[in-house]
């Protein structure tokens, strides 16, 4: 037998991978890109809007609350559209919860994938339940301006982390880096030193990662509604633990055999090749017109034109003989799917299923993924229909930094022999089309709002909303008493 390697113990100085985020939360001025700023009130406001809409859904109340019954906190956090006051680390996860349920909050596409708006299950209520303990001591709430400087932060790190690094490539999930961009603000906004939050941002990458099987078949299911949340929480616990004093782990990444790097990542260093600023914030990806997954966004606008095209044309579905969707890489990858479709969770990561209901309907809304519209006959007919394929052009403007394209193209072949085409590169959402979707970003987030929330509150959230200075002014605690139900 050989002689066993001798290990050496000494302590090295911590990743720079793991340095490079704190230095960020705690030395970078958000606030110097107005642009960034304004964006994220709109992200705010259209990602609690997703909130508020999915507590109509049974499947996601059901999941809400405290841990145990009764299990509540005076002077918590709330739970927004609810009555609920909670512990900020399950507020955390109720908040993150109701905003991805849906599949309806911001989005952002690179090497890897995600939604940034997740972390304001962390953010938020933390600020929440500090404000309300800083006034119960008599000393001045948070306000609304300290929530988007940290929206802005964990959007950032979550962003340029996915930019040239793709964990889903060796099987992890992207709430990996929910937890550790809500960990690095929420140790920030604690008030914990640079020490302390090395120590919390070193748990967050030493935490076990999700696998992403629940998002894809024959595995797709609601865990990838709440698992965000989870990560947002668990991001906040590890803040909250590094504040007590927890020790940290200098090399969680970069350890021989023992590290992220070499256990989960297959060995490879992570690339970063772009600082931490406002970059994520100023580019973000709304998704505004559909509830569907980000990929399939242009698909869907195709179809609904093609839904109106042979309308005006006298054409039936029966008409149709054949369909080529085109698509980038990744969307091939996650969202095409042929055989049954379990549950909504299964559909509304299916690009040819979102395809068939908005040319049926010329339209697709959350309730299109529940079983009575899914047992409609011609959504499969014209599925069988379908056939999809990687467009390279899509694939490598998708990449591209200038660009950040997210192309879909629908072809329809007639029974005739003729052809209508149609084909998107920048969704509504996309920074390219702000001018477009700012106001229907604003109108998505009334509809939600007055659906939950008392005329007279909704109307007075509305107002905060409507001027920059004014929500940045509002106290945090002040403006989440407006969403009590």
């Amino acid at each position: 037998m050989s002689k066993a390697a001798v290990l050496d113990a000494s302590r090295q100085d911590f990743d720079q991978v793991i340095q490079d985020i704190v230095d960020y939360v705690m030395t970078y001025d958000v606030t110097r890109s107005n642009e960034a700023m304004e964006t994220a009130r709109y992200c705010w406001m259209d990602t609690i809007g997703c909130g508020l809409f999915a507590l109509n859904y049974p499947a996601c109340t059901k999941m809400l609350g405290p841990v145990v019954p009764g299990a509540s906190m005076n002077n918590g956090a709330r739970v927004p559209g609810t009555s609920y006051e909670l512990d900020p680390v399950r507020a955390a996860w109720n908040i993150g919860a109701m905003v991805r349920w849906l599949d309806f909050n911001d989005t952002w596409l690179a090497a890897e994938w995600g939604h940034p708006s997740d972390n304001l299950g962390a953010i938020l209520a933390l600020a929440d339940y500090q404000s309300r303990q800083r006034a119960a001591r008599g000393e001045a709430p948070l306000t609304m301006r300290d929530v988007l400087i940290a929206m802005v932060q964990a959007h950032e790190i979550q962003g340029v982390l996915a930019l040239e690094n793709c964990f889903n490539c060796v099987g992890l999930d992207h709430v990996m880096l929910v937890r550790i961009a809500s960990t690095a603000v929420a140790a920030r906004m604690l008030g914990c030193n640079r020490v302390e939050t090395l120590n919390a941002v070193s748990h967050a990458w030493l935490d076990g990662c999700s696998l992403r099987t629940y998002r894809h078949a024959p595995n797709t299911g609601s865990r990838k509604s709440w698992a965000a949340g989870d990560a947002s929480a668990r991001g906040l616990f590890l803040a909250l633990m590094a504040q007590r004093g927890e020790m940290g782990y200098p090399s969680a990444i970069t350890a021989p055999t023992w590290g992220f790097r070499d256990v989960l990542f297959k060995g490879e260093d992570l690339e970063l090749n772009q600082p931490y600023a406002t970059y994520t914030m100023e580019n973000i990806l709304f998704k505004i017109s559909f509830p569907a997954e980000f990929h399939a966004q242009t698909a869907v606008e195709c179809a609904i034109t093609l839904h109106k095209q042979m309308q005006q044309q006298g054409r039936s579905l029966d008409d149709i003989q054949s369909m080529l969707l085109e698509t980038q890489e990744s969307g091939d990858r996650i969202i095409n799917k042929t055989g049954p479709l379990d549950n909504p969770a299964d559909r509304d990561h299916c690009l040819q299923y979102m395809v068939s209901v908005a040319l049926i309907k010329g339209s697709l809304e959350a309730g299109d993924y529940e079983d009575d519209i899914a047992s409609d006959p011609r959504i499969e007919q014209l599925r069988e229909k379908m056939t999809v394929k990687e467009n390279e052009r899509f694939s490598r403007e998708y990449l591209e930094a200038d660009k950040r394209a997210i192309g879909n193209a629908i072809e329809i072949t007639f029974t005739d022999g003729s052809s209508i085409k149609e084909s998107v590169d920048y969704p509504v959402g996309h920074r390219r089309r702000r001018s477009e979707g700012i106001p229907l970003l604003k109108e998505k987030f009334e509809r939600y709002l007055r659906g939950r929330l008392s005329q007279k509150n909704a109307q007075s959230v509305l107002d905060i909303c409507a001027s920059q200075e004014i929500f940045e002014q509002t106290r945090v605690n002040d403006f989440m008493d407006l969403f009590v139900v």
